[in-house]
């Protein structure tokens, strides 16, 4: 087995400041959604706390970090970000 790719920061939450740990990938996401969502990314995580998830901190950003670009790829969020109409189903 090889290294692990997880990337351990550290962030202030709710209660204080704690360390996530996260894929290279998913840490861009979260970035990418604190610049859209104009947020830091403590103010995020505090928000998705408050959210709650039964599986921790981490497996809450996670899951949040799915449903934010998986309501981004609705028709509605795919033309709102400017990507045009999308493609006809393959039958």
């Amino acid at each position: 087995m090889g290294p692990s790719r997880l990337v351990n920061r550290n962030v202030t939450a709710t209660h204080g400041r704690t360390s996530i740990r996260l894929e290279p990938e998913l840490w861009s996401a979260l970035e990418e959604m604190s610049q859209r969502e104009r947020l830091s990314l403590g103010a995020i995580v505090k928000q998705i706390e408050q959210l709650g998830h039964p599986g921790g901190r981490t497996s809450a950003v996670r899951v949040r970090l799915l449903t934010y670009y998986r309501e981004a790829a609705t028709d509605e969020g795919h033309l709102a970000a400017g990507h045009g109409p999308l493609p006809e189903p393959l039958r």
